[in-house]
């Protein structure tokens, strides 16, 4: 069976609006036959190209056209194909627990990989290179707490702040961002808010 048959059939059984990377392919032919194979399937319209390396079978809505995946899917699938940890940043995780009202111009990311920029349709979606500490728990709620307080800093991480992202922790969540590795001044803050809810 040749390698575009191959890749056909896997892609098959992907779901519709579901993104997936070259690299579920790779076991199946060399890289140049899976990528000559891919780009065949997306001159056919079997798939679309969402960006480099990332594609979906067409997902289609007879209102709006080709419905594209969430982009926070799209962000997953990158970090998995390429063994990254990718966390949302500290300024969407603030607007997410009400302390911020601004809405970014584009989305943006901490990465465990090389800071870039990736084009995904007509979306620019930035990835800044960070710390291993500011990746902790990536994909939880107590991670994007952790860059919540993260991004507010020392000068901004005020005991309401601290309450308002705590508080909207379940107990096992709030027991992780006490756990992880964090800089004195956050430490501090969070100890502060244990102390007077009793909570340890």
């Amino acid at each position: 069976m040749s390698t575009t048959q191959l890749v056909t059939n896997k892609i098959e059984g992907f779901s519709l609006g579901e993104p997936f990377s070259t690299s579920y392919f790779l076991k199946l032919g060399s890289r140049a036959a899976v990528d000559k194979s891919l780009s065949r399937l997306v001159q056919a319209g079997s798939i679309e190209r969402i960006t480099n390396g990332i594609y979906l079978r067409p997902k289609k809505n007879r209102f709006i056209g080709s419905v594209k995946p969430e982009i926070s899917k799209v962000i997953q699938t990158i970090a998995k194909a390429n063994g990254e940890t990718i966390q949302i940043h500290g300024a969407e995780a603030a607007r997410r627990f009400k302390l911020s009202t601004q809405m970014p111009t584009q989305p943006v990311y901490y990465t465990s990989g090389s800071s870039r920029t990736l084009t995904v349709g007509k979306m620019k979606i930035k990835l800044v290179h960070a710390a291993q500490r500011k990746l902790q728990l990536a994909g939880k709620k107590s991670g994007l707490a952790l860059s919540a307080l993260w991004f507010l800093g020392k000068a901004g991480l005020h005991h309401n702040a601290v309450e308002q992202v705590c508080s909207k922790l379940e107990p096992k969540e709030l027991q992780e961002l006490l756990a992880a590795n964090k800089p004195d001044w956050m430490s501090t803050a969070l100890n502060h808010y244990t102390q007077e809810q009793r909570i340890g």
